[in-house]
């Protein structure tokens, strides 16, 4: 008996392996694409002639290979490795520029990012910072935040404590330790279980590109826990973990505090989910210079290069199928009119809920395999942003490339969960947490293009029920007591704001306003006014759920990418685009990423050392 489970489990590791190495596609990152940089674009109607290119029939390219529902990273990534391999994609975006959480918009002079805060892992040398550069042709660049990139706030006024993070693999430790002394064992145990679990991720991806067959019998012998310590992890809550390693509450607040970039109190997180954000910003913390918009504005033209097309206010209502069941193209509302627009291919970056529940027709809803994965999944939690816009350089505010991390105290889960329980007047008086950061001080270009002025996003979470009265009214006009509703949440949060940021005074405020869960709806098609997408809680890191849900969907032709089917947050998306990108082209892209970083990296060691 025991030598057949061997036997099996080595044939299964064979398997495994040459699915993680095999490959027989076309190589989107065979050679290495860079350009010299171009001159920086501050010029918006510039700008906009990429971005906002609005859709009409005749701009529609013949013959594609592939529509993509959706220009978020995940559909604008995954239309860009496609593109490098001669594939002509359209991309359908619904709002009125490109970009999905990569966009900007513009109010009284002030430029807001809605999305992008701070991306980690993007050192030279590293695979990810090597993928962004060949997916922007090199023009895509990136400036560090300062370190330490977080500040941790805890407390009432009068007893506020500020914990710095700080980047380094060896100074965040270090200075975690200056913080709390006599603390040093956990620690270093905290920061081996994160790196262990992080490790790990690479199964995740094998899950989803290997063949299903392979993938659930990992599942049920049980080899995916044994192989990768992250799924070993990841049915381990980040407070039961934290709980474990130490008594003192302001350090288990600090090992947590980062629960909010992707949307799961301590209890509920998935603590391999947590290690990733850890590990990602182990490394450090950057920001794209010139702003968001030019992630959108550098990866349109490769798409363009290749054939395809980028259009905008292009609102796909259904996918089109044809009598085998077949995906063959989309459905775009042009005013009252239906546009068909047909492709062998079908990529969708709209989400998993609104993929299934709003673009397929009823009887193909109803598919078992359908419902399956939609039982597995649910709606992650609603945010509500606010959007400050200053007089004054960074200087004169106080303000610099850092972020904060405000709690009202150190009981995390006891504090989220009572404010998004609790009745939306009593919550808007008393938000228990909040991420503050200043775009306009982290982008070096910001002086030259807004002199004098400065912004500030502020995110934290919001229950979808306070606001869904009001989902079906007109974004801009919502009534009174919507406004009211707005004005209370965003009183108690100036409040904050002003006491943490001396400098800012409401004198300074120039502009201000706030988009609750249904403005998520409306502008990023978020069906519960979510900001990461579907739930990232612990059941969404099980092997079964990501052995299930994964880009080929039961319906032949038609995939998923983006945060949905990978994880959450920009790099989370890339990955879901870079998941999507292997089963579509038959090969490991992600490998791919990894060999072309190290090859640059020894032509660049080469150099110098020359």
């Amino acid at each position: 008996m025991l030598l057949s489970v061997v036997v099996i489990s080595v044939a299964l590791v064979i398997f495994v392996l040459k699915y993680v190495f095999g490959s027989s596609g076309p190589n989107p990152f065979e050679k290495d694409t860079r350009e010299p940089l171009k001159p920086m674009v501050h010029n918006r109607k510039e700008k906009n002639k990429v971005l906002k290119q609005g859709f009409l029939v005749s701009k529609v390219p013949e013959d594609l290979d592939a529509i993509v529902i959706g220009s978020g990273i995940g559909g604008l990534g995954l239309a860009v490795l496609l593109a490098k391999v001669g594939k002509k994609v359209l991309v359908l975006e619904q709002h009125d520029r490109a970009g999905g959480c990569c966009h900007t918009f513009s109010e009284k002079g002030y430029e807001f990012d809605v999305g992008i805060h701070y991306i980690g892992d993007l050192l030279d040398h590293k695979p990810f910072r090597c993928m962004l550069d060949q997916m922007t042709d090199g023009q895509l660049q990136w400036e560090p935040l300062e370190n330490p990139f977080d500040q941790v706030v805890i407390g009432p006024p009068e007893n506020r404590r500020r914990y710095p993070i700080y980047s380094g693999r060896t100074r965040f430790p270090e200075e975690l330790k200056k913080c709390f002394p006599g603390e040093e064992k956990a620690i270093d145990e905290y920061l081996k279980l994160v790196k262990k679990a992080s490790r790990g991720i690479w199964l995740l991806a094998v899950l989803k590109i290997c063949p299903a067959p392979l993938a659930k019998l990992l599942v049920s012998t049980g080899l995916a826990k044994r192989l990768s310590f992250f799924f070993k992890m990841a049915s381990r809550s980040l407070t039961e973990v934290v709980n474990e390693l130490t008594d003192n509450k302001d350090l288990r607040a600090v090992f947590s505090y980062i629960f909010g970039t992707y949307g799961n109190m301590p209890k509920d997180a998935s603590f391999s989910m947590h290690s990733l954000l850890v590990s990602h910003y182990l490394n450090g913390a950057w920001y794209p210079k010139g702003g968001a918009t030019e992630i959108a504005y550098h990866m349109i033209p490769i798409i363009e290069k290749a054939g395809g097309a980028v259009l905008v206010r292009a609102p796909v209502n259904r996918i089109l199928f044809n009598d085998a069941r077949e995906a063959c193209g989309v459905s775009v509302m042009k005013g009252q009119e239906e546009v068909h627009i047909r492709a062998p291919v079908v990529i969708s970056d709209a989400g998993i809920f609104n993929t299934y529940q709003t673009l397929l027709p009823r009887e193909l809803q109803a598919l078992p395999e359908i419902q399956k994965q939609l039982s597995l999944m649910k709606n992650g939690e609603g945010g509500l942003s606010i959007f400050l816009g200053l007089s004054g350089t960074k200087e004169e505010l106080g303000l610099k490339a850092d972020n904060y991390w405000i709690f009202t105290e150190n009981n995390f889960d006891e504090l989220v969960g009572k404010y998004l329980s609790g009745e939306k007047e009593d919550s808007a008086r008393n938000v228990p947490l909040l991420f503050v950061a200043s775009p306009s001080a982290k982008d070096p270009t910001w002086e030259e293009r807004s002199p004098g002025k400065s912004t500030l996003s502020l995110v934290t979470f919001a229950n979808y029920k306070w606001f869904e009265e009001w989902k079906d009214d007109k974004v801009t006009n919502r009534g009174a007591e919507y406004k009211e509703l707005k004005q209370a949440f965003l009183d108690s949060i100036l409040e904050v704001v002003m006491d943490v940021f001396p400098q800012i005074t409401r004198e300074k405020i120039e502009y201000v306003d706030a988009g609750t869960p249904v403005t998520n709806t409306h502008y990023i098609g978020a069906p519960k006014g979510e900001i990461y997408g579907a739930d990232h809680g612990v059941a969404r890191f099980s092997p079964e759920l990501n052995a299930t849900v994964r880009p080929r969907t039961p319906l032949k032709n038609l995939y998923l990418t983006g945060q949905d089917v990978f994880l959450c947050g920009f790099a989370g998306a890339l990955a879901g685009a870079l998941t999507c990108g292997s089963v579509l082209l038959n090969r490991n892209l992600h490998l791919d990423a990894i060999g072309l970083a190290k090859r640059t990296k020894r032509v660049n060691d080469k150099l110098k050392g020359d």
